[in-house]
């Protein structure tokens, strides 16, 4: 089964980092991705910019709205994903785990499993 793992977090706890702490983090989660990579189990990785990089269309009664930053006002924002290939729930647990236990953030990770995939073309 193929899951999303979604990456919540405070974005200006997360962008207040040092670049240190930031390369740190990254490394620590990079060598949780490369386990799971050679394991054939870790698919598309993103981490998103900023919210303040964000535009949000939303459908209105006569035509389209667009809105500079994300639509939704939220303690936490959606940082970045995950796409797993695990065999059960358990599995995909212990991937979000982990990454939490490489993240000193007080982050949230949400496991959802993927009703449709299509991987699309590489982007180069």
């Amino acid at each position: 089964m193929l899951y999303a793992v979604l990456c919540y977090d405070c974005e200006s706890e997360i962008n207040a980092w040092s670049k240190e702490l930031d390369d740190k983090v990254m490394a620590d989660l990079g060598a949780v991705n490369q386990r799971y990579a050679e394991a054939g189990k870790l698919g598309p990785v993103a981490r998103l910019m900023p919210t303040t990089a964000a535009v949000t269309v939303r459908k209105g009664a006569t035509d389209d709205i667009i809105m500079d930053g994300p639509f939704a006002e939220t303690k936490e924002q959606f940082l970045g994903f995950f796409v797993l290939e695990a065999a059960t729930l358990d599995e995909a647990i212990t991937f979000a785990r982990e990454l939490s236990a490489a993240n000193p953030a007080n982050g949230t990770y949400e496991i959802r499993p993927l009703q449709f995939f299509n991987p699309g073309v590489p982007i180069t």
